[in-house]
Parts: structure tokens; sequence; C-alpha cells
């Protein structure tokens, strides 16, 4: 057995003594996570098509061991998280490597504060999706929960008892063609809690994407219910798309950069919380950065295409290869479909968090559950769960990689 599984083991078979240990904030801190994920690869899809063509042309999703020790220190106006991993894939050889998470100087000037250094900021209100993250610009909605990378950033921020500002000068550095999240550019956030409503404003201007503005509400509107909405027009969007005189079968990636212009994205989302500590969080989202029906109609009938070649005496190589590049749609945006919706039930009862999502594409039916359990103790964190992709053959959802995943995770903090 992997040895790294091994070392899982015996964690997990120590957490309720080490749990017992009072948990403190030292300066200089960390956590050592230990984690196993095992994936089911699809038999569907452009990359399980080319594999069947051409075996080994394409790496499909295998099963992964790592251990990661993330280390923190701060004082003197300095803070710094940095990650070492080491990974092992199945068949594979173990794998090392190492970065800097955060790395920033500070200044705390009474109601103004100043940063520059690479550091997290992560802005808007939603779960499943957040318009409005202008700087950090996150992946949502992933398997294990772990210490984003921040961006090179230039800051000010003021604060008041009701009210905050916050300017960001992000990746300084960058030529003016960088694309996506590394692109250099200004961006602006207002706050104002207003009795129960939160209420945000964001603006950016990019490089090369332009400008986008946005806003966002969070209204706590009893006890038991809190609702919230975000909503973002971009000037311009950089993206992928199939040059529209590209030939069926290409010697070269047919995937060019795209510009979309006017873009937007909205989302409404609330959560209802028992006084058992019981919730259920409902999302749905538009999101005009992602490809558009047509866009995936014609990927699925070019797939349609190229899998015919095969059985007319065409090089199975060379099909292979461009269903290899088919799979390059998944990475065009964050979200697959632009019209999503997202349900989530947890429960929380003496350290304990059972939860249970669904993110549905109304577009094609497809459909992602993802059932989940947390334990949490005072220096030890427990969780395991499985993710499966479904829906009709034809949904984008059953066409990516992996049918189902199975993780287990355990952290230690010291």
């Amino acid at each position: 057995m992997n040895p790294i599984i091994l070392g899982a083991m015996a964690l997990l078979s120590t957490a309720g003594a080490l749990a017992q240990t009072p948990a403190s904030t030292p300066p200089i801190g960390g956590q050592v996570r230990l984690q196993w994920v095992a994936q089911n690869a699809s038999s569907v899809g452009p990359l399980a098509q080319a594999d069947s063509l051409h075996g080994g042309l394409v790496d499909l999703p295998v099963g992964t061991a790592a251990l990661e020790t993330e280390l923190r220190a701060s004082g003197h106006g300095l803070t710094g998280v940095v990650t070492l991993q080491q990974q092992r894939p199945e068949r594979s050889a173990t794998e090392s490597r190492a970065w800097v998470n955060e790395l920033y100087a500070s200044h705390d000037g009474g109601a103004w504060q100043f940063s520059a250094g690479k550091k997290i900021v992560s802005w808007d209100v939603g779960y499943g999706f957040r318009p409005n993250d202008m700087v950090q610009q996150d992946e949502r909605l992933t398997l294990i929960d772990s210490t984003s990378e921040g961006r090179p950033v230039v800051m000010a921020e003021h604060f008041n008892a009701n009210t905050a500002w916050s300017w960001v000068w992000v990746n300084p550095s960058a030529g003016h063609d960088t694309p996506g999240a590394r692109e250099p550019a200004l961006a602006a956030r207002f706050y104002q809690r207003d009795g129960a409503v939160d209420w945000h404003g964001f603006a950016r201007l990019g490089a090369h994407s332009g400008a986008s503005v946005g806003a966002a509400l969070a209204w706590v509107a009893s006890d038991a219910v809190e609702l919230h909405g975000s909503l973002r027009f971009s000037q311009r969007h950089d993206g992928l798309a199939i040059a529209t005189d590209s030939a069926l079968l290409v010697n070269s990636d047919p995937w060019l950069a795209r510009t979309e212009t006017s873009v937007k994205q909205l989302l409404l989302g609330g959560t209802w919380t028992h006084h058992n500590q019981l919730s259920l969080l409902a999302e749905a989202w538009w999101d005009g950065t992602a490809l558009s029906d047509a866009q995936w109609d014609a990927w699925a009938a070019r797939n349609a295409e190229l899998g015919a070649l095969a059985t007319q005496g065409v090089p199975a190589a060379a099909v292979a290869g461009n269903l290899a590049w088919q799979a390059q749609a998944f990475n065009v945006a964050s979200n697959l479909r632009r019209s999503n919706a997202f349900l989530r039930l947890s429960w929380q009862h003496e350290g304990w968090q059972p939860a249970l999502s669904l993110l549905y594409t109304p577009a094609d039916q497809g459909r992602v559950w993802t059932a989940s359990l947390l334990w949490q103790g005072d220096r030890v964190q427990v969780q395991g769960g499985l993710r499966t992709f479904g829906g009709p053959e034809s949904a984008v959802m059953m066409q990516l990689p992996a049918r189902s995943m199975v993780y287990l995770a355990s952290t230690w903090s010291f």
C-alpha cells in the first residue's frame, strides 16, 4: 500500500487523542494534511474516446495520495504562508513541490491599512459562484478546502464602524497581454452596513479586459433566513473558442484566444437555518463567460464527427489527438454551463458536519452530487466524501474525464 495512505491511516487512528490538546495561535504555526483522492475515469467524452483509439496518448484521471505541510509566520509587519507538498499519483513516482501562498508586508495606520506583496484578497457574497471575486478569482466547490495562493498586490483600505473601502493594484509587474487572473488591473470595493443589510460595490479596470462594475448585497431577513445576490457587467472577457474556419482534422490546437464583449454575470441565493443547526443553501446563477448552448452543441457535433473518422481509415493517432484537444472546452470558464442551480443541505452537531449538495445545469440536465462528512476537534479535522457526475449521456457533466471521486483527508493544526 502507498506509504502516504498508511500515514493517513495512522493519523486518523490518533485523531481522537490529539483533538483534546488545547489550541493556540502562536506567531509561528501551520498544519499538516494527509489526503487521498480516488477517481473513476468516465467511459464517454473526448478523452475517453481518445484513449480508446490510441492508448497512452492522454492522461486519464487516477487516484492520488498527498502530504501537505503548511507553515505560517507573522510578526514585525510581515506575514508569510508556505505550502510544501509531496504527491504520488497511482502508478507514478512521488512528486515534490513548494509554493508561497502569502508573503506580504502590512502597516496599521489606524483607520487606514496598507499592504504589499502576495496576498489572498477574496470578495463577494456567494457560495457556489462569486461574480465579483475580481482579485483572487478562486475556484469554487472544490472537494477539499485548502489555503488559496494569493495574488501580487499593492493595497490600501480604510475602515470605520459601518463602512469600508479597498483599493487594489493586482499583478503590478505582469505584462499588459497577460490573460485571466494574472492580468494587471486596478480594483476597488466599497462596503456599507445598513442595519440588517450589507451593501457591496465593486469596480475593476484590466489592462486588456477593460472595465467591469458589480454590486452585491447580503440581507439577514430573520433569525432563520439570509438572502444574498450579486451581479457584474464586464466590458470584455478573455476566453477560448475553436476557430470558425478550422477544419475537422487539424495538426495543431484549434482552440484560440477569443474576447467576449458585454458579459453579464448574476447570482441569487439564500440560506435557511433551523435552531438545531440544520441549514439549507439555495443559489442560482448565470455566467456569461461560459460557453453558450450553441457552442456546446457545435462541440458535441465535432466530437461525433471526429469519432466517425476513426471508422473511415483515418489514422487513429490523428483522430485521438484532435479529440484530446476538445477537452480544452472544460477550462474556458469557471462554470461549464451559463445557467446553474445549486442546493446544499448541511447539519452541525458537536463537531460533526454531514452535508449533501447538488449542482444542476438546466440546459442539459447535468448533475453533480457531493456527499461529505466532516469532524472538527480542537486541533484535528477529519473529512471524507463522494462526488459523482450524472445526467443524460449528452450532458457536459457526463463528458468530463472523471465519472466519480472519493476523498479522505485528515488535518492536524499546530
